[in-house]
């Protein structure tokens, strides 16, 4: 009769394709429990997309068969590690206080907009930030930051060569834009992107930082998935204007990050675009596309409500010179970016401690 130690032997050979690990030294083995001729485990998963935990589970069930005959009755559940079991387990980037990730349904909400103003409002604030650029193939960061043209340096630190992110506004930041050409398209595979996200994050030498907020593709897909695999997330800010057709996308946003071994907080949605006020008339609001639409959306899922954005020309002319308009100093939109930065600390801070 098969014993726990032979169990734990035949399992030992048994790797895991995210951790690079066996499932017994990556401590993913969580319950053994041996009857006459049969034999019942569950086991944790790295990776939350279910054709992975299924491929785990038929390797396992491979390997006690191999050890221990095809009679052998086997069951094997594999799940997700949820938000909290990666957290604690985090190796990577460890001088990290708060990893965010910034996320839309829909693309033209203004997202990357309002992450670049969120991050250099918080260094503004005399936070620490860092900014990974993950629209792999939309990459703005650059442009709005004026460091277009720029290459990272690779630096060594301790025997091993990291890219040097580039610092503007003070601001940490790695974008694909730097590696690519600015007027050829990304043609890239998922697989090829996601690696590409990958490696800014675990090969740039981000340092101590007290945020680092990773702007995401529109949609949910490849990169959004691969992210959740590679790092535990403190939570993610969903981006949304007020009309409709950006509602729905933003509540299918929403629940991708709360299905079965994601399970990422969602920190709170922010109404972008929310009215249009010209220059001309300050205290005027149009509401174009809309009123209160991403509100209302926050309320009905009970999800905090971060602040709204107005539509204003300076936004736009302010990231096409590389300069966040919450950087003019006494201006309606700055104020209104302060707001947002105050917001965005606070809901982390509270998050945060609710979670000790």
């Amino acid at each position: 009769m098969m014993n726990r130690s032979e169990v734990i032997e035949a399992l030992s050979n048994v790797y895991e394709s995210e951790s690079k690990q066996d499932i017994v030294s990556a401590n993913l083995v969580q319950e053994i429990d041996i009857q006459e001729g049969a034999l019942s485990l569950q086991v944790y998963s790295t990776n939350p997309a279910l054709h992975a935990r299924k491929k785990l589970e038929e390797t396992i069930v491979s390997a006690l068969r191999n050890a221990f005959g095809n009679e052998v009755k086997v069951s094997c559940r594999v799940q997700a590690l949820s938000g909290e079991q990666r957290k604690t387990r985090r190796t990577i980037l460890p001088e990290v206080k708060h990893i965010v990730a910034i996320a839309s349904g829909k693309g033209g909400v203004g997202k990357s907009t309002l992450t670049a103003n969120l991050a250099a409002g918080l260094a503004k604030q005399g936070y620490t930030v860092g900014l990974i650029d993950a629209d792999i193939y939309g990459p703005s960061m650059p442009t709005m930051f004026d460091v277009e043209g720029q290459r990272p340096n690779m630096v060594s630190v301790d025997g091993k060569s990291l890219i040097e992110p580039i610092l503007s506004h003070g601001v940490k930041l790695l974008s694909i834009g730097f590696f690519t050409d600015p007027n050829n398209a990304v043609v890239w595979r998922g697989p090829m992107a996601s690696k590409a996200l990958t490696q800014m994050i675990t090969e740039g030498n981000w340092g101590a930082l007290d945020f680092l907020l990773i702007d995401l593709p529109p949609g949910t897909g490849d990169i959004h998935l691969s992210l959740v695999q590679t790092l535990p997330l403190d939570g993610v800010v969903i981006i949304s204007t007020p009309q409709a057709v950006a509602l729905a996308d933003a509540k299918r946003g929403i629940n991708m990050f709360k299905v079965d071994g994601m399970n990422v907080p969602i920190l709170g949605i922010v109404e972008n675009m929310a009215w249009f006020t010209p220059e001309e008339l300050p205290d005027h609001k149009y509401y174009i596309f809309g009123r209160d639409g991403a509100k209302n959306l926050a309320e009905g899922m009970d999800i905090h409500f971060m602040g709204a954005i107005p539509l204003i020309q300076s936004i736009r002319e302010s990231g096409d010179v590389g300069r966040p308009a919450v950087l003019q100093e006494g201006t309606l939109v700055a104020l209104a970016f302060e707001d947002l930065v105050h917001n965005f600390v606070a809901r982390i801070f509270d998050v945060s401690n609710k979670n000790d």
